[in-house]
């Protein structure tokens, strides 16, 4: 029994494993924070299409909250989400395009600056002994009016193909991150 074991015990220590059929698969590609001098590229689009669009951005906002010695913290962080994002067909990627997949991503910028703005309020009044629920409530608001402007963005740009509006676009998402420049990161 004991020389049947051997091989996979040694195989175990070496971190050799039996040969698999399979390819390894990637590591995860780590989330990307938004910054003004940071552009999204066609490299950072890893993901595999899931609908009929020419291109699909996943961002995100984490929000971490906490208190201590019954103080309230928290930070709120736009990020950019590659192994969920992705370009249709990136050997016709146009510039247009890009332009309108990094709005999106700054577009959550701007509604994680309004949590942090929000969230200067909330330290004024936070219970500690009651936080989540207090501010799951804020976020909620948050998150919603965010997903209510990215709906009305790709609507009246009809996903950047209308360059006026698209351009209207670019020029108001803009102006509300130079008014929120207070809670950049």
């Amino acid at each position: 029994m004991l020389s049947l074991l051997m091989p996979l015990l040694l195989a175990a220590l070496t971190g050799q494993g039996p040969a698999s059929s399979q390819p390894a698969k990637p590591a995860a590609a780590a989330p990307i924070p938004w910054s003004a001098t940071r552009r999204l590229t066609v490299a950072d689009f890893l993901g595999r299409p899931t609908s009929a669009l020419a291109a699909s951005t996943s961002s995100d906002i984490k929000a971490n909250i906490g208190c201590t010695d019954f103080v309230f913290n928290g930070s709120a962080q736009a990020t950019f989400d590659p192994n969920t994002s992705w370009i249709r067909d990136p050997k016709h990627l146009t510039e247009a395009l890009l332009r309108h997949e990094q709005l999106h991503f700054d577009i959550t910028e701007i509604y994680a600056r309004k949590l942090r703005q929000k969230m200067v309020t909330f330290r004024q009044t936070a219970d500690c002994g009651k936080l989540q629920p207090a501010f799951n409530n804020l976020t909620k608001a948050v998150y919603a009016e965010w997903g209510r402007e990215e709906a009305r963005y790709d609507q009246q740009s009809n996903h950047g193909l209308n360059a006026a509006q698209q351009t209207y676009w670019e020029n108001q998402v803009q102006l509300k991150l130079d008014q929120l420049k207070e809670f950049a990161l």
